[in-house]
């Protein structure tokens, strides 16, 4: 029997441990998943994605009605505009009758929705408040996968209104489709049949399910601005629409007994219980999209999702291992380099790729390639970029507004420090980037 000391022992050291080669595979792939659920508990904890599901709840609230407004637009031109209020309620169904009550509401809200009697000005603000809500959504999709950089404007301008048109006719034509297959002629009669009659009633209850993990597959490969395999994608989606299903019964359990709460409320109980719905609707999607990043990078979970920041010495020697690898590339005429790509070639994690990448784009080293995912190449020809150079880039990268703080040094330390930049400079003399990458050194 398993003591507290001994668990704490697992968990601390055992679970990170080296497994021996010959381990079986899926000996291992439990070994992975248990270090990615506790490394996505322990980020949990430090309320990080609580605070950017709270914030998403408020920018939801007022922007849900002119985003089903504009889907309903869209949806109409297609004929199945019928589906929103179906989706509606499935997506509601945790809140029993108030989720039936709050979808009336919508519903009616949106058809209130006059586009012809708002105006330029008018179009514009419900447009905005549908941008804004997704903006937010991708930045918290860009906190989880540690994204530094939005999108650029364009990039917005064009992906955001995707997410807005296209998205919704996928979403709600599947729907459509999944349902007039279930009432087609010929599965009403199979019905009558076992053990047809049984497949069917459970694969009905199935297919929202599966409707829901396609949507947070879509939502984890598109929304966050980085390159997101859909194999791990679908594996976060997975995750989270089975938190979907439990904690919606959960809490669906939690309003049925809320007789208390409805007293204390009043008519402002179906507000406070649609509230928490949304706000554990985007806990879940950011946590299945954690378990996304983290299926992706083992790099992270190897070192147990920490971020391990280079030394002064590391950070130089792997930023030029970083510099010769993009150069090789572009030399050979291959495709520029990506953050996943460049965490197989250098075995760095994306993290420390990103610091080194910044620093050499700020020193005009790097320039990324816009694309659907950011993707590197050197800023000038490499024959150009001195050695020294790029080593002196990484060595004071950061430096901005740290160095104006800084108390003079004396001249005896000045001497120093100015006798090393000296050897340095001869040292690397004439060596260019160009000439490291092809494989020739200095003697050479």
């Amino acid at each position: 029997m398993f003591g507290l000391q001994q668990i704490k022992h697992f968990f601390n050291t055992t679970l990170w441990q080296e497994l021996p080669a010959g381990s079986h595979v899926l000996w291992r792939g439990v070994m992975q998943s248990l270090r990615v659920v506790y490394i996505v508990i322990r980020e949990l904890m430090t309320g990080e994605l609580n605070l950017r599901a709270m914030s998403l709840v408020f920018t939801t609230l007022i922007s849900l009605v002119p985003l089903i407004a504009v889907a309903f637009s869209v949806l109409k031109a297609f004929g199945i505009h019928n589906q929103i209020e179906p989706a509606l309620l499935g997506l509601l169904a945790p809140l029993g009758e108030r989720g039936v009550d709050i979808t009336a509401n919508i519903i009616g809200f949106v058809e209130n929705v006059k586009v012809g009697v708002l105006g330029s000005v008018g179009v514009a603000m419900l447009f905005y408040t549908i941008i804004a809500l997704v903006k937010k959504v991708e930045n918290a999709f860009n906190f989880v996968w540690r994204v530094k950089r939005p999108r650029t404007l364009a990039r917005r301008f064009t992906d955001y209104l995707s997410v807005i048109m296209i998205g919704p006719v996928l979403v709600f034509t599947g729907l459509a489709v999944a349902a007039t297959a279930l009432n087609a002629d010929i599965v009403q009669q199979l019905q009558g049949i076992e053990p047809f009659g049984t497949l069917i009633i459970w694969v009905g209850k199935v297919v929202p399910y599966l409707m829901i993990i396609v949507a947070f597959t879509f939502l984890y490969t598109f929304i966050p601005n980085t390159k997101v395999q859909i194999k791990t994608a679908l594996i976060g989606a997975t995750v989270a629409g089975v938190l979907w299903v439990m904690l919606g019964t959960v809490f669906a359990s939690f309003v049925v007994s809320s007789s208390n709460y409805t007293a204390i409320y009043s008519s402002f109980a179906i507000l406070f219980f649609f509230m928490i719905w949304l706000y554990l609707a985007w806990f879940i999607l950011l946590v299945g999209s954690q378990v996304a990043f983290y299926i992706q990078h083992p790099k992270l979970v190897q070192v147990g999702g920490h971020h391990e920041a280079l030394s002064p010495r590391m950070q130089e020697q792997e930023g030029l291992k970083l510099m010769t690898v993009i150069a090789q590339q572009f030399q050979q005429e291959k495709p520029a380099l990506t953050v996943m790509d460049l965490e197989r070639e250098t075995g760095l994690t994306a993290d420390n790729i990103m610091v080194l990448v910044d620093g050499l784009e700020q020193g005009g080293f790097l320039l990324e390639v816009e694309g659907s995912t950011p993707a590197y190449v050197p800023a000038r020809d490499t024959a150009n970029m001195a050695v020294d150079q790029v080593l002196a880039c990484l060595r004071t990268a950061g430096e901005s507004g740290i160095v104006d703080m800084a108390t003079p040094v004396t001249p005896e330390l000045a001497s120093v420090l100015d006798k090393l930049t000296v050897a340095q400079k001869a040292a690397l003399a004439d060596l260019s980037l160009r000439d490291l990458s092809l494989g020739k050194s200095q003697n050479g």
